[in-house]
């Protein structure tokens, strides 16, 4: 890339940009859209990665940073008190279920699943179970990158060689119902994949089990699968049971992707730890929360009295005070309820598409967070073969068209196959859908001969 201009720039020192990378440079964006610097218009039909909840440049919360920066943008924790961070905190107290009321900020998704998983453990601590530091996740998951998220990550090409620092957390099977690894339908499904629950935590012992973590719709890894019936509630029965913590990372689902302010809210369930960022602050800048029962806090400060824990920006004024603006115009606008209203729409539209095209094997998910699933055959459920990455071919079209979706081929292995994702900002308008759905049946039109070259390659 060594002499490309970008602009008035000649790049490129970012160690994150490949050098077979042939990214546009944007240069503004405004609701659903994004523009490069040639001028080229782009439906950001995945908000970024699942991020930009209330679309791209708002006036009201440009007006809300400059507001606050004009005060004060930074102040240490250990120092002063804010009062966006005290009011945020409280806000999210009202808005999470049951006594998840006390807040703990950082910076984005990875530092908040490692503030989970060490409150988890000191919460066991302060009741002299010091043992108890493994945490359960799920297979396929993703859960972030740092060392004790990407412990609780189950899919070994997104760790990167990195498997050396794994602390190799133990994984049951996801819910992931297209692909039951039991074999078994939503007919028949007596939820096996919580009695895998029960079965590790005995395997392990529960005095060495500190917390289960899930997505409670699923995010990047499977595309947005919906558990069955019954899955967080009897989750919630054997976590009890055994004195295990339950941890949701909404991540990606909170903040009304999915039609509810967390994804956890489909259910009668309460956990006992959320995990939070993306739609928090909507991309607007680094956010990020571990929200715990009221129980855990009181445990800690009863006992050594402090979380050890923390990072420099913690809680600090301007990333709260946007994080507040966002909620509040999640309300006025009603989001959630647009979530909900026009995820019904794109699924059906989805589905149409599914119908024209066989290769679409699923649709699902709910609110404005789908995932679609590629197969070869739609009986079988065979994926393509793994070299031939269906979902970052198509993603590429899409792309050059004008339309960004989410393609998963970081996440893509043998059983699982290859999917990729819509979620657009929660401000998307039906005319707009229809303009997104356009675009991507136009750029499979394109895709399927392409595709089958590939094949051909690969068979020779």
């Amino acid at each position: 890339m060594t002499g490309k201009k970008l602009g008035h720039l000649t790049e490129n020192h970012l160690f994150y940009i490949r050098p077979t990378d042939r990214l546009p440079l944007v240069d503004h964006a405004e609701g659903i859209y994004l523009y490069d610097k040639d001028g080229k218009r782009y439906i950001d039909g995945s908000s970024g990665p699942i991020a930009c909840n209330i679309g791209h440049a708002d006036s009201r919360v440009q007006q809300a940073m400059m507001e606050q920066a004009s005060k004060v943008s930074f102040a240490y924790r250990t120092q002063f008190l804010n009062e966006p961070a005290l009011r945020l905190s409280e806000k999210l107290a009202t808005l999470c279920p049951g006594t998840l009321d006390k807040v703990f900020f950082v910076s984005g998704g990875s530092e908040a699943i490692e503030a989970a998983i060490k409150v988890a453990h000191q919460y066991h601590r302060e009741r002299h179970e010091g043992t108890r530091w493994r945490v359960i996740s799920r297979k396929p998951s993703y859960h972030g990158l740092t060392i004790g998220a990407m412990s609780c990550t189950a899919f070994h090409a997104s760790k990167g060689g990195f498997d050396v620092y794994d602390l190799n957390f133990p994984k049951i099977n996801a819910p992931f119902c297209y692909h039951c690894p039991y074999g078994l339908t939503p007919d028949t499904c007596e939820l096996n994949c919580l009695d895998e629950l029960e079965r590790i935590i005995l395997l392990y012992g529960p005095e060495n089990i500190s917390a289960f973590m899930a997505e409670p719709i699923g995010g990047a890894s499977t595309g947005a699968i919906v558990p069955p019936d019954g899955y967080y509630e009897r989750a919630r029965e054997i976590c009890d049971e055994y004195g295990v913590l339950l941890i949701v990372d909404e991540v990606m689902t909170g903040f009304g992707r999915t039609g509810k302010f967390l994804a956890i809210d489909w259910w009668d369930v309460v956990p006992d730890i959320v995990v939070l960022s993306k739609g928090m602050s909507a991309g607007y800048t680094p956010l990020g929360a571990m929200v715990a029962k009221r129980e855990i806090y009181d445990t800690i400060m009863e006992g050594s009295g402090e979380f050890i824990h923390g990072h420099t920006y913690v809680g600090n004024p301007l990333s709260c005070a946007i994080g507040l603006k966002v909620i509040e115009i999640m309300e006025q606008d009603e989001l959630i309820e647009n979530s909900r209203r026009l995820g019904d729409y794109l699924g059906r539209e989805l589905r149409k598409l599914q119908g024209k095209y066989p290769i679409f094997g699923d649709v699902r998910g709910t609110g404005l967070f789908y995932g679609v699933e590629i197969v070869r055959d739609p009986q079988t459920k065979k994926s393509f073969p793994l070299q031939s990455h269906p979902s970052e071919t198509l993603q590429r079209i899409a792309f050059d068209k004008g339309l960004i979706i989410y393609g998963s081929h970081y996440f893509t292995d043998a059983f699982y196959g290859d999917h990729f994702m819509v979620a657009p900002p929660l401000t998307i308008n039906r005319a707009q859908i229809d303009e997104l759905i356009a675009i991507l049946d136009e750029s499979i039109r394109e895709f399927l001969p392409i595709l089958a070259d590939q094949l051909h390659e690969n068979a020779r």
